[in-house]
């Protein structure tokens, strides 16, 4: 096939309006190392919805292409193009791909992290009018970088499923493996959207004694209840509300571990309120807005263990392809994915997951 050498692409140019359907330049030669794909698939993560509605802003970070979970076909590759695992990618092959990272940085060489790469290039740290301008999911052609993360994808793993482990699945993954077993523990989840919902059946997985997801709306709690909780919380309670049903759930003594997928405000202080002595809080979700002070006193009293977790990297990307594998039939995972749109539905599908009427919204730039 000839190469592209623009891509129809839909551009957040200002937060909470529509995204602005144009055609953006493409690389006019892909490097060693790189790839050009056409995107098939890309599912949206809260992290475009906040974004989107300017929750998460920062200067000079517009225009951008939204989409940072997607898989595509390889339609122009550069000389020496392999994946993480060091296999060689050729056109016609599905990939999905995830950050880029220099190897250079205090974060790559000493810390040896790839999301503490200073100079990481993912999703909405990319803008769409500087070279190579689209790399993200809601185009039409993407450029992989050469330092980007790629991986091939076993064919067993639809593509909604492989796209969602780009970002969302991935980042759970990386959150629980701060935590050590979970036999026979009580675990909480905070949140009902994909991640809190991937979390809850991660935990039901991993031999929780009882799991409980709190968020909201209703649906999103009987999906959670589909998934693997055992109880669920409505945030309709309010702070000391859910609280309390938390420890009327856990006998009285609260979690051994919390895990906060939601972000909300209040997440923090919930979270150490309703943990149990010595129980652990993973926070995942607070992206967005101060949130509220942190109750140093209760953490000490009692002798809580409080980790972050950022995203997550290459190794956990592969787990989580390697995950859906294997627990491709524990769960009804589709449940979890809006019908699939084009790149004109794309605003309506951004505006229905910010109303918490769909979980997952999946984008294919193919369809008209």
């Amino acid at each position: 096939m000839t190469v592209p050498t623009s891509t129809r692409a839909a551009v957040l140019i200002e937060h909470g309006k529509p995204l602005h359907l144009t055609e953006l330049p493409l690389p006019s030669e892909v490097e060693p190392g790189a790839a050009l794909v056409r995107v098939s698939c890309a599912t949206l993560c809260g992290t475009d919805v906040e974004i989107w509605s300017g929750k998460m802003s920062f200067p000079g970070m517009l225009p951008m292409v939204l989409g940072h979970e997607m898989v595509g076909e390889v339609v122009a590759v550069g000389a020496g193009t392999r994946d993480a695992l060091g296999r060689e990618i050729a056109v016609g092959q599905r990939i999905g791909w995830s950050e880029s990272t220099c190897g250079e940085c205090y974060g790559c060489v000493v810390l040896r992290e790839p999301v503490a790469c200073s100079k990481r290039g993912y999703g909405f740290l990319q803008r769409s009018d500087v070279p190579p301008y689209a790399t993200a999911g809601l185009s039409e052609y993407a450029y992989v970088v050469p330092r980007a993360a790629k991986l091939l994808l076993p064919d067993a793993v639809p593509s909604t499923w492989a796209a969602m482990a780009g970002c969302a699945a991935k980042t759970v993954l990386r959150a629980f493996t701060y935590v050590g077993g979970l036999t026979g523990k009580q675990v909480v989840v905070q949140g009902s959207g994909a991640l809190g919902i991937f979390a809850t059946a991660v935990a039901h997985i991993s031999g929780a004694a009882k799991v409980i997801t709190v968020g909201a709306p209703e649906s999103r709690l009987t999906l959670a209840g589909e998934f693997g909780a055992d109880a669920v919380v409505d945030i309709s309670l309010g702070s000391d509300g859910i609280v309390e049903r938390v420890r009327e759930l856990t006998g009285g003594h609260g979690a051994d571990l919390v895990l906060d997928f939601a972000g909300a405000p209040t997440v923090g202080p919930e979270a150490v309120a309703m943990a149990a002595q010595r129980g652990q809080v993973v926070i995942v979700g607070t992206t967005g807005p101060v949130s509220a002070p942190l109750p140093l006193g209760t953490v000490m009293g009692k002798e809580l263990t409080i980790s972050g977790s950022l995203n997550g990297d290459i190794s956990d990307y592969h787990r989580a392809i390697e995950f859906f594998g294997a627990f491709a039939d524990r769960f009804p995972w589709d449940r979890l994915f809006g019908t699939p749109v084009g790149l004109s539905a794309a605003s309506d599908r951004i505006e229905a997951m910010h109303r918490l009427d769909e979980v997952k919204a999946v984008i294919d730039p193919r369809l008209p």
